[in-house]
């Protein structure tokens, strides 16, 4: 294993799919030029051909996607969650739901990159995190890698994937190093990131890291925690889940999106519904205030979930 950058997993995973199989391609806004970052170099080594700069126009381009899928190639589409609202009409009438339409004669094997550029002073706009939307509509798989290893494995998986899937990729990680292994990681297999027995933390994306370092800090206090990575929304790893909270008997889940009809919702439907005995208190969510993202940093920065807010949920369920 080696350790990488998250940006730089992303483009590994992308450099190795387009030298595996000639049908891989990627596409996206003013992505030829990048010197850095997730597409750094692929022009340069895949030509014109296969790393396609398209117009500032997404519901074509998200179209002209699925419409390359359809016939045999695996685009990779390379945007940013704000603008996802305008290709609304390709992601959820064509993409998600051609191949049910079909009759399974149809494959879609278009991965859909998206960019989650929030915490930035970034303001409304700019801001979404938007896979609870996605998680609401059949027919699209759904990863949010929460580390480098995650985010070149789960590419991987996707760019295979013979289904539309959407990968939403956290900014904030972009900068974090990692270690990486060559092994793809499958869809619906959650990781254990930390081992523990008073309260399970469920962290989604961005927030395995904080939910991580909250374990930590709490152990210093003689609370242990388990944090669990589901890796993937959809499919979903309930049973890791389910266990841990057997195990632990609290639950505390922690989401940048906002926390009215969020990931964050649906897991703990999930256990109330079918972990209801092994509960010792009420399950808390840890997620974003259902507000606008102000553009204020001040004011910015209280809307998501932070350290205190995940210390004072577990201190909570031990009450």
């Amino acid at each position: 294993m080696t350790e990488k950058i998250f940006a730089e997993a992303i483009n590994e995973a992308i450099a190795e799919e387009m030298r595996r199989d000639p049908n891989v391609f990627i596409m996206g806004e003013d992505i030829r030029l990048s010197v850095y970052g997730t597409t750094a170099n692929l022009f340069k080594e895949f030509g014109e051909d296969r790393v396609l700069d398209t117009p500032l126009s997404e519901n074509g381009f998200f179209g002209a996607a699925i419409g390359a899928s359809l016939v045999g190639m695996r685009p990779i589409v390379e945007t940013v969650t704000s603008f996802m609202w305008v290709a609304m009409d390709q992601l959820i009438s064509q993409a998600a739901k051609m191949r049910y339409m079909f009759g399974g004669q149809a494959n879609l094997p278009v991965v859909y990159r998206a960019s989650m550029a929030y915490g930035g002073g970034s303001a409304a706009h700019h801001s979404d995190r938007s896979y609870p939307m996605f998680m609401n509509m059949p027919g699209i798989k759904i990863a949010v890698p929460a580390n480098s290893s995650d985010a070149k494995g789960l590419l991987k998986t996707a760019i295979r994937d013979d289904d539309p899937v959407i990968i939403f990729e956290d900014v904030n990680l972009a900068g974090t190093r990692g270690e990486v292994s060559d092994v793809d990681i499958p869809f619906g297999k959650a990781e254990i990131v930390k081992e523990g027995n008073d309260c399970t933390i469920v962290g989604i994306a961005g927030s395995v890291k904080l939910s991580l370092e909250a374990a930590n800090n709490l152990e210093k206090e003689g609370i242990s925690c388990e944090v669990i990575n589901p890796r993937t929304l959809v499919p979903l790893d309930k049973e890791t889940i389910l266990n841990s909270v057997e195990k632990t008997g609290r639950l505390v889940v922690v989401d940048p999106a906002h926390k009215v009809c969020s990931a964050a919702s649906e897991i703990s439907s999930i256990v109330a519904e079918e972990g209801f005995w092994f509960l010792q208190s009420p399950i808390i969510k840890v997620a974003s205030e259902q507000v606008h993202i102000p553009y204020s940093p001040s004011l910015e920065k209280l809307v998501y979930p932070n350290l205190d807010k995940i210390n004072s949920a577990v201190k909570s369920t031990l009450e």
